[in-house]
């Protein structure tokens, strides 16, 4: 699995539960009824079996957007392969990804028929520019990993190129491997593999901010001998989720909304042990967004005991991560 900037590497994408969905159910608005309502215990938990993401408006989390990594080598010689790649960026959203990987994980389809669904219903591939010659696309050994380089491997398929996919290792084996040569694209995430290059864990360059992040990778890769493709607006990254009952119920959408309507001391979060300590979880949200929390609750890093654990009103919001396909909606 790949490593994280933010918390800790995730578990893997495979969820036993079903329910939830990507999109607030809210008004986005904070006001309404929500307002009257946020006095006492009103942030307190509200179990339900939809979940939704608050979004992160102030950019708390760094940006791990979808970005094509290519051999550099390849690129030159294949002037038709980043251009196929960027296709798939222009196309890609956050609630794609979370449905792919409900359809993987969930409802048990193949990764390459989800893929393959995908690209006829996303991707002009008569207007691709042509290439020609092999192409192997990694993918890391967990669902959404694979799904992305089956897509990948299918639009470089389209533009003339004979690509194929093959599994490979942690970032540490497949990152050289891509910058030899031994496979020529890989699916990567835009936050963490700038940080795995930049290699200083004090001298943090990536950031929310995903144009000053893509401008911070450019030098790195090329010392590398890497090129990446542009960034697509999906992400795959840590975020904080409630059930769609409480957002409905305060008319929440963003995580600075539930500041203003939750300034009762009332909510409790739950999350990996370490959540307390670290910047991206319960320290940012107290200093970023001015939340104050009447408890936290040890779970784990965006598994199944956070997520039932905010379906069963437990806790009011956890930590989850943007793309999980227990996410999406029923």
């Amino acid at each position: 699995m790949r490593a994280r900037t933010s918390i800790i590497a995730p578990l893997a994408l495979a969820v036993v539960l079903t329910s939830a969905c990507g999109e607030s159910g809210s008004s986005g608005t904070g006001g309404g009824e929500g307002d009257a309502a946020a006095s006492g215990e009103a942030c307190a938990p509200v179990a339900g079996d939809q979940l939704v993401v608050l979004e992160d408006d102030k950019g708390l989390q760094n940006a791990d957007n979808i970005i094509p990594a290519v051999n550099a080598v390849a690129a030159q010689a294949s002037p038709a392969l980043l251009p196929a790649l960027n296709a798939v960026s222009a196309e890609l959203t956050t609630d794609e990804l979370v449905e792919m990987n409900a359809a993987v994980d969930v409802e048990r389809q193949s990764a390459q028929d989800v893929a393959a669904a995908w690209v006829e219903e996303n991707i002009d591939t008569a207007g691709l520019e042509q290439g020609s010659g092999p192409v192997v696309v990694g993918g890391a050994n967990f669902t959404e990993s694979t799904v992305l380089a089956t897509i990948y491997a299918d639009v470089l398929t389209a533009a003339g190129f004979d690509a194929t996919v093959q599994e490979v290792g942690n970032r540490e084996l497949y990152l050289p491997a891509l910058e030899r040569g031994e496979i020529q694209v890989f699916p990567e995430y835009l936050s963490t593999v700038t940080e795995f290059l930049e290699g200083d864990e004090n001298n943090q360059v990536a950031s929310g901010d995903v144009d000053a992040t893509v401008e911070a990778l450019a030098p790195l890769a090329e010392a590398a001998g890497l090129v990446f493709g542009e960034p697509a607006e999906a992400a795959d990254q840590n975020a904080f989720a409630v059930t769609e009952a409480f957002a409905d119920e305060l008319g929440v959408s963003t995580l600075s909304e539930l500041a203003e309507a939750c300034d009762d001391g009332s909510l409790v979060l739950g999350g990996p042990g370490e959540c307390p300590e670290r910047p991206f979880c319960q320290p940012g949200l107290e200093e970023t967004y001015g939340l104050e929390f009447a408890d936290f609750r040890e779970l784990d890093a965006g598994g199944p005991l956070t997520k039932a654990a905010i379906q069963q009103g437990e806790v009011s919001l956890g930590l989850v991560f943007s793309s999980d396909g227990a996410l999406a909606r029923q």
